[in-house]
C-alpha cells in the first residue's frame, strides 16, 4: 500500500489538463446520438454487491451474458453498473480487464452501461475478498459505500482515490461501448440500514466530491459526467439546495435523479430537472410498495425524452424484492405481498408480464411518443 500511495504521490504531482464541463449544446448532441436510453441498475444475480460481481474468483461472465440477452430481449439499451476503489488497488490491471470483458458481452448485447465509481448507500466498511452470505429476508443485506468512512475521513488517502478514478475512467475514456460515468451514488445519502452513521460525513464528501470530478475531467472522457440528486422538493431553487447537491447540478454534464414516489411527482422532478437546459436520466425509480411503477413513471419518461434506469434487474443476492423494511423486519417466512425492485425472477421469466410488455413496447416507440 505505501509504495502505491508513493506512486500515486508521484502522478498526481503532475500536471494535468482537464477537459472542460460540457456546453447545453454539446451535451444536446450527444444525448441526441444516443437511442431512447432504457434500462436497470444491473448486478448478477451471482453477487451480493459491486466487490463479489467483479472479484476475480466470484465475476461470472456466463450469468452476466445470460441476463444481459434478456435485457436485450426487452429492449434495454443501457444498464447502470457500480464499480469500487477497493477492486482497483486490489489488482487494478484485473479490473479493468474484467471491466472490458463485461462491454465486450453488454455491446454484443447492444447495451451501453454507465459505470457509478463511487457510492454512500449501506454498509460504510467495505472489505475485499469473499463477501458474507445474504442475511435471509433483508433488503440489500452486502451492499458496501465506496470508498467506506474509514477512508473517506482519511485526507492522506486522497491521492489514491483520485488515482483510480483517473486511471479507471481513462482507460475507457474514448471507448464507444460506455454510456457515462456517474460519479458518486447519492454522495449526501446517510447509508441506511442499521449500520453506524459516519460523523460529518456530509462535510466530508462535499469536500472530496469536486476534487473527484476533477480527477475524471483529467481522463478526457468522450463520455458524460453526471451524479444524481435523490432528496429534496425544489431542486430548480439553487438556494435550496445543500453543499452536495450544488456540486452535483454545477458539475455534471447530463443530469440526473432518483425518484421513488409516484407519477404525478416523479413528473413535478423531472420537469425540475430539465429547467436547467440539459439532457437527463432517472438513474433509480421504481419501487411498486412506495408508489413508483413502470406503468406509471415509464411512459411519462419517455413523453419527456429522460433516460429511464430503474432499480434491480433479476432477482438473486441483492434481494431487493424486498421491501426497504425488511431491515427491521426481515421476510424470513413470507414474500412481500408485492415485489419491491426487479424485472425478472431467478429463471429470467418475468415478475409481471404487463410491465416487461410495456418496457418492450415503449422501447421500441419514436422518442418522446409513450403509445
Amino acid at each position: 500500500m505505501r509504495r502505491l500511495l508513493a506512486a500515486v504521490l508521484l502522478i498526481v504531482a503532475l500536471p494535468v489538463e482537464a477537459r472542460d464541463l460540457w456546453t447545453k449544446p454539446q451535451a444536446a448532441a450527444w444525448y441526441a446520438a444516443q437511442p431512447w436510453l432504457v434500462g436497470s441498475n444491473y448486478t448478477p444475480a451471482t453477487a451480493i454487491n459491486q466487490l463479489e460481481m467483479w472479484q476475480a474468483p466470484t465475476f461470472d461472465p456466463g450469468t452476466i451474458d445470460r441476463e444481459l440477452a434478456a435485457a436485450q430481449g426487452l429492449g434495454m439499451t443501457t444498464m447502470r453498473v457500480f464499480l469500487h476503489n477497493l477492486l482497483w488497488e486490489k489488482d487494478a490491471a484485473g479490473f479493468k480487464a474484467r471491466i472490458d470483458l463485461f462491454l465486450t458481452i453488454a455491446a454484443r448485447h447492444h447495451i451501453k452501461p454507465v459505470f457509478v465509481l463511487f457510492d454512500s448507500c449501506w454498509d460504510p466498511n467495505p472489505a475485499a475478498g469473499p463477501q458474507h452470505p445474504p442475511i435471509p429476508g433483508v433488503h440489500n443485506s452486502g451492499w458496501v459505500q465506496a470508498p467506506g468512512a474509514v477512508r473517506l475521513a482519511d485526507a492522506a488517502k486522497y491521492p489514491l482515490l483520485e488515482a483510480y478514478v483517473r486511471d479507471v475512467v481513462g482507460a475507457f475514456a474514448h471507448d464507444q461501448r460506455v454510456l457515462a460515468w456517474d460519479v458518486w451514488n447519492e454522495p449526501n445519502n446517510g447509508g441506511g440500514g442499521d449500520y453506524a452513521p459516519t460523523p460529518r460525513k456530509n462535510d466530508l464528501v462535499a469536500g472530496l466530491l469536486g476534487r473527484i470530478f476533477d480527477a475524471a475531467e483529467e481522463a478526457n472522457p468522450d463520455q458524460p459526467l453526471t451524479s444524481g440528486v435523490w432528496i429534496g422538493d425544489h431542486w430548480d431553487q439553487p438556494e435550496t439546495l445543500d453543499a452536495v447537491e450544488k456540486i452535483q447540478i454545477a458539475r455534471s454534464d447530463v443530469l440526473s435523479f432518483h425518484d421513488y414516489s409516484w407519477p404525478e411527482r416523479f413528473a413535478e422532478r423531472a420537469r425540475q430537472m430539465l429547467g436547467y437546459g440539459r439532457p437527463v436520466l432517472c438513474t433509480e425509480y421504481m419501487a411498486r410498495g412506495a408508489g413508483s411503477t413502470f406503468d406509471g413513471s415509464l411512459p411519462v419518461g419517455k413523453r419527456l425524452n429522460i433516460a429511464m434506469i430503474n432499480w434491480g434487474f433479476v432477482d438473486g443476492k441483492t434481494q431487493t424484492r424486498l421491501p426497504w423494511d425488511s431491515w427491521k423486519k426481515p421476510y424470513t417466512y413470507d414474500e412481500p405481498p408485492i415485489w419491491f425492485h426487479e424485472v425478472l425472477r431467478a429463471d429470467l421469466t418475468p415478475y409481471r408480464v404487463a410491465e416487461t410488455d410495456l418496457i418492450r413496447r415503449l422501447a421500441a416507440s419514436p422518442r418522446g411518443v409513450a403509445p
